[in-house]
């Protein structure tokens, strides 16, 4: 169910809410109804002519009688509907709410953006604590401020909470919402023993895998309802897999020949073959090496195939005890273990760093500047076998005291702590290279769809070498501490002060090691075992050696499956056998060094206070309901890293005064205005406060983190209008902008890599720049505060159920809703260059700002009368940038997405449910681009579809 909810007595009256509703109540809290809306309470009496309304619509009907009555706007989504709803976890649940987009990672919902603002902007808390949960999913694992709603089981959670306006009295930290998970209140249940069990098997149609998905609960309140517990648990084992082609960006470089005409001087060498090295490049010489040198190329072109196998296990426990009307004592805690493994197998041929050595022939070059097909001789062709094992642990201990002292002043006492630790113990990679290929044909006339054609054999291990190992572990590590404070005084009827203070603690630590070496440098012994006698990097031909023979023990054949790819596509090729490939090599005895720029750390401890008035009334004949007040913080920021080579602490603080107001208006009995002001602020991005630099050596790029970056600060302004035309039903557009006064901008520009005073030793030991530093120049990206940015957007909703129409069709009903969104800000990129061989070209360009569709659409259509239920949701997201990209592009991010999902249950009696879903059932492909103006190809994957099965028991 979702629903908007905005409480007359702030805070305490939202949480009773929240956690009001359990796997087996399903329900809205009666009290939250008994505090917050009485009118709620009081339908529970029907009259003879009334129309009893149960299940999924009375739900609905009951978040709309709350929402009468209300001042700040907040969005929910209660228990039945996360039970209900065919998501897989608490981002694809979020999706339904207007406003709010994901983003998808191994097929499935990571992160959450809010009206235009992604994840980093979102504050998450659970059970009334602030904390984040990180994960490992998707390509890396999660440095940053955004919180992973894929680390949790859905079924633990009786509530999610979406705050989307600010108060005084709500923690601070968020551009975009303030989010709260909630996971039960045994309390709302009736006296005794209930258990719940439900149990489905999971079936993804590309894998042909099924797993288990169970969860049960088991909650008991004795018969004075003052003493209660509850327990639940959850555990699903998932094997899909995720298949399609990747480019690693596109770029421009200088080769060797085209069409046969050499582009450089180059002179023959004594001992192997010809260099394609050396010699001078002159611009102008050759118009057709100079116009394939200045377009852009595909960077590694390859299909491949990536296996996720994830396991969760979650657990939630509760305990609380009301001895009196006026005392209530909760105690929660929860802990969550997420054990991802990720395996990926790829064939490639490695132009990038490498294109002076390749022959381009039979090329074309498009409108937008893009080599979309060539023939390639001289090719380094490579496959790679990847696995990472990765495992995320949380768990929160928390509790709170919530007090009435005398009729008219009351207070809660909050406190806990979180800890979310994202560890990779193994992330490896083998590499076979044959690096002297002939015929290699790429064809990207389909951007989306490729055609690669290997023009040698990729299944024979005599034409390959094992060139390179890579292993790199890492762990991060989040800490929330927090103890607060909450008062409330009723001081007249309709006039209520709040007031309270805070103390947190937020402790982040990335720490993170490689082992990763090629097999040879440039010439001499190898690094791996001593063994071969390495050519130097300039030797060519089939007995240049660069690495270890391959035989059949250290290879496996793979072959593609359905992967988008057209006809002509090679689809079998041998890959490193991982287990085979790392004894053989020592691999994981191998010394690790440090990963320079992933050791960091950053401590944030947070004190303040806020004030609040709340008042309600008449004013010339119009009802209000009002809140305003003003939250004060104090941040002291601790920032630790390493630079050239030695570890360096940065401290700063600053503070904040955030003052807000909420007002709702009552102009007819079925109409309500909502208006809000805000000034919020949301802390700079993790990597961003690092002290010193990282060095990316494949792609020659270093970036500098600054910890005196000021935090992101705006203005939110929203206004929303509210229609109730019919029972169970609304019309509603909110209007919403934010100011955004400061907005920290990168800044790039070009140089060598003796010009940073950074030293050699920190640079990937496998990159090319390892061997060369100084092959190319180097982008060298920093970040400072700038200039800020703009958002404004409206959301649109509609809700009823079809009871107008004859019989059965009376069973249905809708939901709708649209968001729009517009915003602009600049930023510094690195264009094209615009000279064969230079540097990329820095300018301005601006933009929207980050994670930001400019259009979503969401809808369901439902049917329920009482035994039977069906529901059927489609989700659009339209194209948006994520980041800057690299090596002369311009943005980076996805294209439009469309997933529909579908579930039926059937009640067999009042306690047995029988269920059928289907997730991503029209198998939604993910197109990620690199450069928004040419639309080229980064990757272009698909996850499959879903199905799960099952029951569901109530005793």
């Amino acid at each position: 169910m979702i629903m908007a909810i905005h409480a007359t007595r702030g805070l305490r009256a939202l949480t009773q809410l929240a956690c009001g509703a359990s796997l087996a109540a399903l329900a809205v809290s009666p009290a939250f109804a008994q505090d917050a809306a009485a009118p709620v309470a009081d339908e529970a009496v029907a009259t003879e002519d009334e129309i009893v309304v149960t299940g999924f619509r009375a739900s609905l009907d009951k978040a709309l009688d709350v929402k009468r009555d209300s001042v700040a706007a907040v969005d929910a989504i209660v228990a039945e509907d996360i039970a209900k709803f065919p998501d897989q976890n608490l981002a694809e649940s979020l999706q339904r709410i207007p406003g709010i987009t994901i983003q998808r990672d191994g097929g499935e919902g990571r992160g959450i953006t809010v009206r235009g603002l992604g994840s980093q902007f979102t504050r998450v808390r659970v059970n009334g604590l602030e904390t984040v949960a990180t994960s490992t999913d998707g390509a890396s694992a999660n440095r940053d401020r955004a919180f992973d709603f894929n680390v949790f089981a859905s079924e633990l959670f009786s509530s999610i909470v979406v705050h989307k306006t600010a108060s005084a009295e709500l923690d601070e930290g968020s551009l975009g919402a303030v989010v709260d998970l909630n996971t039960g209140n045994p309390l709302a249940g009736k006296s005794g023993f209930t258990a719940a069990l439900s149990a489905q098997g999971s079936y993804n149609d590309l894998s042909e895998k099924v797993g288990p998905r169970v969860a049960g609960l088991l909650s008991w309140v004795n018969d004075a309802g003052t003493l209660g517990f509850a327990v639940s648990a959850a555990y699903s084992d998932q094997k899909t897999l995720e298949l399609g082609n990747n480019t690693v960006r596109w770029a421009q470089a200088r080769f060797d020949s085209v069409n046969g005409a050499p582009c450089f001087t180059t002179t023959a060498t004594s001992g192997i073959g010809v260099a394609n090295s050396g010699g001078v490049y002159t611009n102008g010489r050759s118009a057709a090496c100079d116009s394939v040198a200045l377009a852009f190329h595909p960077r590694i072109p390859r299909y491949g195939e990536i296996a996720h196998d994830k396991k969760r296990l979650g657990i939630t426990g509760s305990i609380q005890f009301a001895p009196t009307d006026a005392t209530k004592i909760s105690l929660d805690g929860l802990f969550s273990s997420f054990k991802h493994q990720r395996r990926e197998r790829w064939g490639e041929v490695l132009l990038r760093s490498n294109e002076r050595s390749i022959n381009v022939r039979d090329y074309v070059i498009d409108n937008d500047n893009n080599m979309i097909s060539a023939t390639l001789d001289d090719a380094w062709v490579r496959t790679e076998h990847y696995l990472r094992q990765a495992k995320t642990e949380f768990y929160q201990f928390g509790g709170s005291w919530d007090q009435d002292v005398g009729d008219n002043f009351r207070f809660t006492l909050l406190g806990g702590l979180s800890k979310s630790t994202a560890s990779i113990p193994l992330e490896t990679t083998l590499v076979f290279d044959d690096r002297d290929a002939q015929g290699y044909r790429y064809d990207y006339t389909d951007m989306a769809n490729p055609v690669l054609t290997f023009g040698t054999s990729v299944t024979n291990p005599a034409n390959f070498q094992l060139a390179e190992i890579r292993d790199r572990p890492s762990e991060v590590e989040n800490k929330f501490r927090t103890a607060q404070l909450r008062t409330e005084w009723d001081v007249t009827e309709g006039f209520t002060v709040k007031a309270g203070g805070v103390y947190r603690r937020f402790d982040f630590t990335s720490v993170a090691f490689t082992r990763d070496t090629v097999v040879c440098g440039n010439g001499g012994v190898d690094r791996v075992l001593g063994t071969l006698t390495c050519s130097p990097s300039s030797a060519f031909g089939p007995t240049a050696i660069y690495g270890f023979p391959v035989t059949s023990s250290l290879a496996e054949l793979f072959t593609l499956g359905k992967a988008g790819q057209p006809a002509g596509t090679t689809t079998e090729w041998l890959v490193p056998n991982l287990e085979a490939g790392t004894a053989f090599t020592g691999l994981y005895n191998r010394t690790p060094a440090l990963d320079a720029g992933n050791n960091r750390s950053v401590r944030e401890e947070v004190t303040g206070g806020y004030l609040q008035f709340d008042a309600k009334g008449e004013l010339g004949g119009l009802d209000y309901a009002l809140n305003a007040g003003i939250r004060y913080v104090h941040t002291a920021q601790t920032s630790s890293g390493l630079s050239s080579g030695a570890a360096v602490t940065v401290k700063r603080s600053y503070e904040d005064w955030l003052p807000s107001v909420n007002l709702a208006l009552f102009p007819h009995e079925d109409i309500i205005i909502r208006a809000a002001v805000a000034d919020v602020m949301t802390r700079p991005t993790l990597g961003n406060l690092t002290p010193g630099g990282s060095v990316d050596g494949f792609n020659y790029r270093i970036n500098y983190g600054n910890p005196f970056l000021d935090p992101f600060r705006a203005t939110a302004y929203d206004l929303a209008f509210e229609w109730y035309f019919a029972p169970q039903s609304i019309f509603s557009v909110a209007l919403f902008k934010k100011d955004i006064a400061s907005f920290p901008v990168a800044t790039t520009s070009s140089g060598t890599f003796a010009s940073t005073g950074l030293p050699t030793s920190i640079i990937p030991p496998s990159s090319p720049a390892a061997i060369n530093p100084e092959g190319q120049l180097w982008t060298i990206n920093s970040i400072g505060n700038g200039e800020g940015a703009s958002l404004k957007g409206v959301e649109v909703s509609l809700q009823a159920p079809f009871t107008f129409l004859p019989g059965f069709l009376s069973n249905f009903g809708g939901i709708v809703n649209a968001t729009f969104i517009d915003s602009d800000a600049d930023y510094s990129v690195a264009g094209p260059s615009v000279v064969p061989g230079g540097a990329n070209v820095g300018a301005i360009r601006n933009g929207t700002l980050f994670n930001l569709s400019k259009r979503a659409y969401n809808g369901t259509l439902y049917y329920d009368d009482g035994k039977f239920s069906a529901r059927a949701s489609i989700s659009y997201r339209s194209r948006y940038a994520d980041a800057n990209s690299g090596t002369g592009n311009v943005f980076e991010g996805y294209g439009s997405t469309i997933n529909v999902d579908a579930s039926m249950r059937y009640a067999i009696t009042d306690n047995i449910e029988i269920s059928v879903e289907g997730i991503n059932l029209t198998d939604e492909y993910r197109y990620r681009f690199t450069d928004i103006d040419a639309n080229r190809n980064y990757e272009n994957n698909h996850f499959g579809r879903t199905f799960l099965f099952g029951a569901r028991v109530k005793i």
